[in-house]
């Protein structure tokens, strides 16, 4: 066993020894790559979504210096017929490269990392020599050529030089010439049957990508077949809450909404288990150390996207075109790419089949409404510090403090949105009742030729308040908004409700900035 060659099973048995939800189909998906053309994988994804555990998990299955059956044998990859084949016939390298980031300097960090690893492999090799010259290809290649073992290579944090070195300095020279030896050659095709490369970032364009261009990416815009390995699906979590006598509904409320390519609901993994260890639910997204940056992407504000982020914490979702981004932190030069990096980071979720992304839950909502209050957005901070009353004066009946907290929300919001939008009031409404998502599932309803759209508020489980259907009407008085509600069908998601309603007319008068405001039970 080396400090990079063979490094043995023991992060992964330090992970089954604790919380651990199996993961290990992602094996089997990896086996499927193994001695073709497809055998060099990027699996990039958000902080605290499993990366690094998955790298435990591959090390302790390949590995040949060590007996890892035992640790597998009630996982599901146990049952696949590729188990026996791949389990523990390979020497495997494990690099992580942010462990190099803060010990050596631009200048010098490539280097290390090629000497450290060839002098752990020849350690390894002691019969096979050195021979002057020899980098860690050429050492490879000579092992492999005496043995007849190819290399399982795995890089965790593969990303880490690229997000830390501006793209035309000496540091990512080097570290992209250094990746071209390793897996561009004419010798890494018989040197490795697999590497497997993770981080946040997908493989840069351009002089990166031009490195890299035989990797199959899988990322938070792009997961392929990966999508339910990339965090915590609701069956595993709802197990998870019943083992541990969690409310489940908290932490799908706190924690769930991300799609990854057809899985529509992943949680978010680190999380989920630290809201299980801490035995409640709150925000752990600050330990992610993103925030600074998110806050500093939003700054830019190009144009459209304060609307879009503003849009996006009412509820909405906004189209995005992450095609066009170009896989660096540091190279932004559009809305685009700005909700491209949020998507990376995990502060945004995406439907690929719509293009369209958002905010996924109450977590990220919450780290969403600091970084706007960092950015000095008063307008927006002032309306959702004022949503707690909003609610309790709707819930009580309270018509001219309700028609107040509106009118107040909609003034303070003339210099974001356009003040006479129709889609825009929807949007001031739906931050103005933000605070309702603690007990409510708040849906907002685009606007129709028939009027305003809908608020609809469905109440959360365990939770004793009525729902509520808010109508939105211009230049019409409130009883006429209540009109158009009982008029028509309630929405599905109304029907299906069988407790109190409450039902909400809000007028908004062009002419006179006025609003007025009316609330029956139904």
């Amino acid at each position: 066993m080396g400090m990079y060659i063979n490094v043995g099973n023991s992060g992964f048995q330090r992970a089954l020894n604790s919380e651990y939800v199996d993961k290990s189909g992602l094996i089997a998906v990896v086996n499927r790559t193994l001695f073709t053309e497809r055998s060099f994988s990027c699996v990039t994804r958000s902080r605290r979504f499993g990366k690094s555990m998955a790298a435990k998990m591959l090390c302790a299955y390949y590995d040949k210096s060590c007996d890892s059956r035992s640790l597998f044998a009630d996982l599901e990859i146990a049952s696949h017929p590729s188990f026996e084949k791949h389990l523990n016939k390979y020497p495997v390298i494990f690099l992580d490269i942010s462990d190099f980031i803060t010990r050596f300097d631009g200048e010098t960090i490539v280097g290390e990392m090629d000497r450290r690893l060839r002098d752990d492999v020849k350690a390894a090799y002691p019969d096979i020599p050195v021979q002057d010259g020899d980098d860690l290809m050429d050492y490879l290649g000579r092992v492999v050529a005496a043995t007849g073992e190819p290399f399982i290579f795995i890089i965790d944090e593969w990303d880490s030089i690229c997000r830390e070195f501006a793209p035309e300095s000496p540091a990512m020279d080097k570290y992209v010439n250094w990746l071209r030896r390793l897996f561009k050659g004419g010798q890494s095709s018989q040197v490795f049957a697999g590497v497997y490369l993770t981080g946040i970032l997908p493989i840069k364009k351009y002089n990166t990508q031009s490195a890299l261009n035989n990797f199959v990416e899988y990322s938070m815009v792009e997961p392929g077949d990966m999508g339910r390995f990339f965090g915590f699906t609701k069956q595993e979590v709802c197990a998870l809450a019943g083992k541990h006598g969690l409310d489940f509904d908290e932490l799908e409320k706190w924690y769930d909404g991300y799609q990854i390519g057809d899985e529509p609901s992943i949680f978010n993994p680190n999380s989920v288990m630290m809201a299980l260890y801490s035995r409640r639910c709150r925000s752990f997204w600050a330990a992610t150390g993103a925030f600074d940056a998110v806050a500093a992407y939003i700054r830019m504000n190009y144009e459209g996207l304060k609307d879009d982020i503003i849009n996006m914490l009412a509820g909405g979702r906004c189209k995005v075109n992450p095609t066009k981004f170009g896989n660096d932190m540091r190279d932004i030069h559009s809305k685009d790419d700005v909700l491209t990096v949020l998507i990376h980071l995990g502060y945004l979720s995406y439907n690929w089949r719509k293009d369209e992304c958002y905010i996924p839950n109450k977590e990220v909502a919450g780290e969403m409404a600091n970084a706007i209050e960092a950015n000095h957005w008063k307008p927006v901070v002032d309306a959702l510090q004022k949503s707690e009353k909003l609610l309790a004066a709707t819930l009580a009946g309270d018509e001219e403090a309700v028609a107040r907290g509106v009118e107040v929300a909609h003034d303070e919001n003339t210099s974001i949105l356009s003040y006479n939008d129709e889609n825009s009031l929807s949007c001031v409404l739906s931050i103005a009742y933000y605070y309702a998502r603690n007990d409510y599932v708040l849906h907002r309803e685009l606007a129709s030729g028939k009027g305003f759209a809908d608020i609809v508020l469905i109440p959360r489980k365990n939770v004793d308040s009525p729902a509520v259907v808010i109508e939105l009407k211009v230049d019409k008085d409130a009883d006429a908004a209540i009109d158009q509600i009982r008029r028509k069908e309630y929405p599905a998601k109304v029907a299906e409700y069988a407790g109190d309603l409450l039902l909400v007319g809000i007028s908004y008068d062009r002419n006179t900035k006025q609003h007025s405001c009316r609330i029956e039970q139904a």
